[in-house]
């Protein structure tokens, strides 16, 4: 359960925005849409290493610019 601090005299948009915002970083949306379905195991492993080698790339591209 999240529980946001609303300050005195404090808007009910900059606290829907503060729950927005910690709502989005406890990432509960992301795991709903992970589970919807079934990936294999070597999908899923085979997916980091070639997200992996992504950021290597352009990691060594920035090194060279």
């Amino acid at each position: 359960m999240l529980i946001i601090q609303v300050k005195e005299g404090e808007s009910i948009d900059r606290a829907l925005k503060k729950y927005k915002r910690k709502f989005d970083k406890t990432r509960v949306i992301r795991q709903l849409r992970a589970r919807q379905q079934f990936i294999k195991p070597s999908v899923i492993s085979r997916q980091q290493r070639l997200k992996a080698a992504y950021k290597q790339r352009m990691l060594s591209r920035e090194e060279q610019a």
